[in-house]
Formats: C-alpha cells, sequence, structure tokens
C-alpha cells in the first residue's frame, strides 16, 4: 500500500480558472510540494441535484450512511472517501456557499451524521479547508453577517471530518474589464489594484493549507 497521500481540490465555482479554482491549485501545488497526489473536481462539470430527505441513509441494513442517489456526484463522494485530505473552494453568493457547493456538502455530510446518537459515522477524521471567495470587501461582507453564515458551513464539516479551517478571499474582481458592466458600485481601480497586491498574498495563504494538511498527516 502506497503511503502517499492523496488530496482532493472540490471547485464550487462555474469558472474553473478565475478566483476559486486559482486558489484551489495553489492549495493543491501546496500539497504537491510535500509529495501527495492531487486531483481537482470541477463541480459544474457534472449533472447532480442535493438532498432529496428520502432518508435511506439513515435506514438499518447495508445502505446506512451512504447517500442512495446515484447519479454524476455518487463516484465523487466514493472518491472523497479514500481522500487524505480534502479542500473545497466557494464563490459566495447572497452571503453563503453558492447552489452546487451547498448541494454538494448535502450529500457528503448528510448521510454521515448518526441520528441516535449525533456523532460522526466517519471512521476515518481527515483535514478539511474551505476557501470563501466573494466580491464584498471585508467591512460590507462584516455589515451583511456573512461570517455567521460560513462559520456554520465550517461547523457542520468540523463536525463530521473533525477539522475545518478557513480561508476568507474578500473583494475579488468580479471580470477583467469592468468598463463593459454596469457595475458601478464598486471601485473597479481599487478592485484592480487588490488584485496585484493583496491577491497573491490569498494565493500564498492557500498553498500553506496544502502543505499544512500533508505535513501534517506525514508527522502523526
Amino acid at each position: 500500500m502506497s503511503d502517499q497521500m492523496y488530496v482532493i481540490g472540490i471547485n464550487g465555482s462555474p469558472r474553473k480558472r478565475c478566483n476559486t479554482g486559482t486558489l484551489i491549485e495553489h492549495a493543491l501545488q501546496g500539497a504537491r510540494s510535500k509529495g501527495a497526489e492531487t486531483e481537482c473536481i470541477n463541480l459544474y462539470d457534472f449533472e447532480y441535484k442535493g438532498c432529496r430527505s428520502c432518508y435511506a441513509c439513515k435506514r438499518e441494513g447495508p445502505g446506512y450512511g451512504v447517500c442512495a442517489i446515484h447519479d454524476d456526484l455518487t463516484p465523487i463522494l466514493d472518491r472523497v472517501t479514500t481522500a487524505d485530505a480534502l479542500i473545497l473552494g466557494t464563490p459566495i453568493f447572497y452571503g453563503s456557499a453558492n447552489g452546487e457547493m451547498r448541494s454538494f456538502l448535502e450529500r457528503l455530510l448528510f448521510p454521515r451524521k448518526s441520528w441516535d446518537d449525533w456523532t460522526s459515522l466517519v471512521e476515518k477524521k481527515i483535514p478539511v479547508g474551505i476557501i470563501f471567495t466573494m466580491g464584498a470587501p471585508d467591512d460590507l461582507m462584516k455589515q451583511m453577517g456573512y461570517e455567521a453564515h460560513l462559520n456554520l458551513i465550517e461547523q457542520f464539516i468540523r463536525d463530521i471530518f473533525g477539522s475545518c479551517e478557513s480561508v476568507y478571499v474578500t473583494n475579488t474582481v468580479h471580470v477583467p474589464d469592468y468598463s463593459k458592466f454596469r457595475m458601478r458600485y464598486f471601485d473597479a481601480d481599487a478592485k484592480i489594484k487588490r488584485r496585484k497586491e493583496v491577491f497573491p498574498q490569498d494565493c500564498e495563504k492557500a498553498y500553506s493549507m496544502g502543505v499544512r494538511f500533508v505535513q501534517g498527516s506525514q508527522e502523526r
């Protein structure tokens, strides 16, 4: 059996190579720098839905703790069970994770929660990181109460997998050329400046997350 770690990145953004995708790739680069095998999965490439509230995963029998839905997400959920670390990335739509990521989390987390004693059914605890990207600047994020919603996502993940840490990336650039769009609420020049000066620091935070996840597992 190989000792090489397997780290999966899950990109919830519809734009594979923009803010969220770039940050996930930096996180996976960090993991690879320490010898891990990595894979990036783009959720928008697949057809699936969220939890159907069928409760099949709570029934007695061999299907207990396993999502009963069979669609494009099924093999992805199977691969997650073999991972040694998981790095999620989602853009923030209306103050929380976007629809594709929320549907993924429903299917990932709900079957793995015992309704007998409210404990996790996951025997293999792994580090999980989540990268939140948003066009809102820090002050607007706090004013709108985003953190309460995002902290709840972190807690749900922590309950199942044992740990979760986050990177908050704010005031991101929406489009390359703001002059072509009706987005006058935002200071386009300030956003472009921040992209050049601050976004590289955000990428370094993501890279460091990937490094730490692999190093931490190697040291255990």
